[in-house]
């Protein structure tokens, strides 16, 4: 059988959603999955009735090519990543689209360039909550200010302006994944830092695109101080040596990420 020019898999992390994945999900109207062969919804290990809503929603909606699984650990979000990048390069996808399960972004914003073609033509099409045309809904100055200053530090770091240092919806091309260079990035959520870092450095093809994010019933991850701290390490160790920073490191096995298939509708696709 040929394989296809272009297959996308829509990864969603989730994570103790139980009020937002519904939600989520209920964004897959025809006109978005027209442009996604797979869903791949990966529940980090939730304890809040994530994965039943899920298997709820899958049996009022039998035709979604849903695969649903379960991390045989708790990753974190870095973590959720490397199985589903990993999936994706397994099952020859061209490229992931990213969707966090928490219902901040809609999958709709990113449509007008899958239409025509421009987020396909990237190495990376990164959502950003801070690009010309955004909108921020329930959005507290205190946070939005907290993360323009870091993204000013960080692209001064980086020499290149960087609207977002890590949204909720993003799209990468799977070929730049194969050699697996995210296996060394930490776990926690500074993944997508390191890995809008390592795109900066490979001087790789990657555009901003905005996005509406939405701060609703959501309950944030985040550790400020501590996320903080670490974007600013990554700052001087960048600066100081940034082939140290992505340097391979063989102690890092590519099975260390294990999960178990929870249900499966994918037929096909």
């Amino acid at each position: 059988m040929e394989t296809p020019s272009r297959r996308l898999l829509l990864f969603i992390p989730a994570f103790n959603c139980v009020r937002q994945i519904v939600r989520v999900l209920d964004q897959l109207e025809p006109r978005v999955m027209a442009h996604i062969q797979r869903v791949l919804l990966i529940d980090n290990r939730s304890t809040d009735g994530t994965v039943e809503a899920v298997l709820e929603w899958g049996r009022r909606h039998p035709d979604l090519p849903l695969l649903l699984m379960r991390n045989d650990s708790n990753y974190s979000l870095g973590g959720s990543h490397k199985v589903a990048f990993d999936y994706a390069l397994q099952h020859d996808f061209t490229h992931v689209l990213v969707l966090h399960g928490d219902d901040q972004a809609d999958i709709r914003d990113i449509l007008p360039w899958l239409e025509d073609g421009r987020a396909l033509g990237c190495d990376a099409f990164l959502g950003s909550r801070f690009a010309r045309g955004s909108r921020l809904p329930g959005y507290s100055w205190c946070r939005i200010l907290g993360n323009l200053v870091f993204n000013a530090l960080v692209s001064l770091v980086a020499g290149r302006r960087l609207t977002d240092l890590g949204s909720g919806l993003n799209l990468f091309r799977t070929a730049p994944l194969a050699d697996k260079f995210y296996l060394p990035f930490p776990d926690n959520l500074n993944f997508n830092v390191y890995l809008l870092m390592y795109l900066v450095h490979t001087r790789a093809r990657f555009e901003f695109f905005p996005i509406t994010w939405r701060e609703e019933d959501q309950i944030s991850n985040v550790r400020f101080v501590r996320q903080s701290l670490e974007i600013l390490s990554v700052c001087l160790r960048y600066r100081l040596d940034r082939q140290a920073l992505f340097a391979p490191r063989l102690e890092v096995p590519p099975d260390r990420y294990t999960s178990k298939v929870v249900l499966d509708a994918t037929r096909d696709s």
